[in-house]
């Protein structure tokens, strides 16, 4: 951690940096070596995005040890979502990174949260439902931002992987609702898509009722499908 380097390195150094997170890891790696104790992997944590993202790649070259991941103390809920996004995202796009930690001064649960949205967006991970949705802008036929914060919270207990799109207009939306499992286009009235096919219009009212059922039918069809495959093979 770059806020608890040893005093020798930070005398060297004159004050953090990749070098010195990377020369004291590598420390600790050649001690357990020569315990002969193999069973650990290595992180070299800052709360600045740069060095911390130029330690781990320097990290990367000279270990064989697994890499656990993290963007230290980095703030709050956006400010540190942001942050962990940013850095994390850059290494593992890289293929860098085995394990990871998500460090907000918020809700631990929030950082499981941004961890698994991080993974999901690299398409590292597929557990829940993948949003795809717009900003709010003149062309909504319903209040998109408000349809999303109440899905994004009533179906977060969703664990199979699921592609939604919520487009407020007919100008992106029927591009978007086309490629994903199931997708609402605004309009008069509003339509849905499951499965790239037009299936059924939906009126403002209850909006968010409506299409809650529609995913969760989708989501339990998806589930019911993968077991019948296993079954058959």
């Amino acid at each position: 951690n770059a806020g608890s380097l040893e005093k020798d390195l930070q005398k060297k150094y004159g004050e953090p940096t990749a070098e010195a997170l990377v020369e004291s890891a590598l420390r600790h790696v050649e001690h357990l070596d020569r315990l002969n104790y193999p069973d650990f992997k290595v992180s070299v944590k800052a709360s600045d995005v740069f060095m911390a993202v130029a330690a781990y790649r320097q990290l990367a070259q000279v270990i064989e040890q697994p890499i656990h991941l993290g963007i230290t103390e980095a703030g709050g809920l956006r400010s540190g979502t942001v942050k962990s996004a940013v850095g994390l995202g850059m290494l593992l796009a890289e293929g860098i990174g085995d394990t990871l930690r998500v460090s907000l001064a918020a809700d631990p649960v929030e950082e499981i949260k941004v961890g698994f949205d991080i993974l999901k967006s690299l398409k590292l991970r597929s557990r829940g439902i993948n949003f795809i949705a717009c900003p709010s802008c003149s062309r909504q036929n319903f209040d998109v931002v408000k349809t999303m914060n109440e899905l994004e919270v009533r179906l977060e207990d969703l664990l199979v992987p699921l592609d939604v799109a919520v487009i407020g207009c007919v100008v992106n939306g029927p591009g978007e609702a086309k490629e994903v499992h199931v997708g609402l286009t605004g309009g008069s009235p509003n339509l849905v898509y499951i499965d790239g096919k037009p299936v059924q219009k939906l009126n403002n009212d209850n909006l968010v009722d409506q299409l809650e059922g529609l995913i969760r039918k989708r989501a339990s069809e998806k589930v019911a499908a993968e077991a019948a495959l296993i079954v058959r093979s």
